[in-house]
């Protein structure tokens, strides 16, 4: 398979991370299972195949779709031979993208070109497959992305991107009450807004922050025993690491190591 990740331009980037582009091999004949993980991030994905669409477990998913934060790792299964468009947005992009509420979106995803109708939004599945490249299949979507930005994003003065960009940097270790002093708030607004706009409680944010962190030192090989990533990243031992990893990822990281390979982060595919 090829990837491909692409930085995006100057105007979209306090709102997107990145976009990334998949494309299977058109000889390969065997369907594919790939495994989604918790990473505090929504995002966007298309997809396009001659061969069937995208299914998650065995729920049919659209072919252009808006998906919430996860706080679960779920299986994704893919025809043979296909091509996807992934956006991956910074956490708070639900409220300030797409004007949505984030709760109503956790762990589920909705159909993005009848949200884009239902919005008046320059987006629908035959612009995508009318414009044929990546490129230009990028580009319908940064002027998409740019309208919703133009039209919901509110953050001027906003407590979130500073109070993420904390946990994150702290790999999820931040004491709450060090937040709330920095933010000048109370634990009950905070934990309110903070809910709405990322879609889920802080606590749980912090735990996937912590999760992806022990994930990047393993994915890296930054560690020399299971125990050293436990301990950098403030787990109470190495039973405690490996419960969280296979919470958040579906199996230990011994498993993770042997069994999948992962091209897209967070998006592995599964090795039979």
């Amino acid at each position: 398979m090829e990837y491909q990740k692409i930085l995006p331009p100057p105007h979209l980037r306090n709102h997107v991370r990145y976009f990334w582009t998949l494309e299977s091999d058109t000889a390969e004949i065997t369907p594919k299972t790939f495994k989604t993980f918790a990473d505090g991030s929504p995002g966007i994905i298309y997809q396009q195949s001659d061969k069937g669409c995208f299914y998650q477990e065995e729920k049919k998913l659209p072919p252009v779709f808006l998906y919430g934060q996860t706080t679960r790792h779920t299986n994704i299964h893919s025809p043979a031979s296909f091509r996807t468009i992934g956006v991956y947005f910074y956490p708070h992009a639900l409220q300030s993208v797409f004007g949505l509420n984030a709760s109503g979106l956790t762990d589920t995803c909705l159909d993005l070109t009848e949200l884009a109708k239902e919005q008046g939004a320059p987006l629908s599945e035959q612009q995508l497959l009318d414009s044929g490249s990546f490129h230009t299949q990028i580009e319908v979507l940064n002027t998409y992305i740019f309208h919703q930005i133009s039209k919901y994003d509110k953050q001027d003065g906003s407590f979130l991107p500073h109070a993420l960009s904390r946990i994150i940097e702290s790999g999820g270790n931040i004491p709450l009450k060090t937040l709330l002093e920095e933010l000048g708030m109370t634990e009950r607004s905070f934990e309110r807004k903070f809910q709405q706009g990322v879609g889920m409680s802080p606590k749980l944010f912090a735990r996937i922050c912590r999760f992806q962190a022990s994930l990047s030192q393993l994915r890296n090989n930054r560690f020399g025993k299971l125990s050293d990533i436990a301990f950098e990243n403030e787990y109470a031992d190495q039973s405690h690491f490996i419960r969280a990893f296979k919470e958040f990822a579906g199996f230990t990281p011994n498993k993770y190591q042997q069994r999948s390979s992962e091209l897209v982060e967070n998006f592995p595919e599964m090795i039979l």
